[in-house]
């Protein structure tokens, strides 16, 4: 389950992800030291469509068509990594309607209180 939190300087709320992407590197390890030069190939490629992507993204002279082209160059080589690792499903927690309105109202009073205590401050300044 997702628990929001405030973040370390109280100004934001913080929806850790890190119990979700722990299983996932370590898979991602295992299968590098099981096959280094393949999973070093499919890292290699991955690394190069994000920076074709990201140039893409920045570039006045790139088309909608070629910033596609590269986001799905940047998907194909993200889904090949992840072929081999199962918990990469735990990614996108699937919340039922009961738990999605929960997580909603907790981050709504965590954000209530940024907001409130943020309030008081600006309202006590001189």
């Amino acid at each position: 389950m997702i628990r929001p939190q405030l973040s370390a300087d109280g100004l934001a709320v913080r929806l850790p992800l890190a119990e979700h992407v722990d299983p996932l590197l370590d898979e991602l390890a295992l299968a590098y030291a099981q096959d280094p030069d393949a999973v070093g190939r499919l890292l290699a490629a991955h690394a190069a469509s994000v920076v074709a992507l990201d140039i893409a993204a920045c570039s006045d002279d790139a088309t909608d068509y070629g910033r596609a082209m590269r986001a799905a160059e940047a998907d194909a080589t993200r889904e090949a990594l992840l072929d081999d690792c199962p918990a990469a499903a735990a990614l996108d927690p699937l919340l039922d309607p009961d738990d999605a309105i929960s997580l909603a109202g907790r981050i709504t009073r965590t954000a209530a209180h940024i907001r409130h205590r943020t309030a008081q401050n600006r309202n006590a300044r001189p």
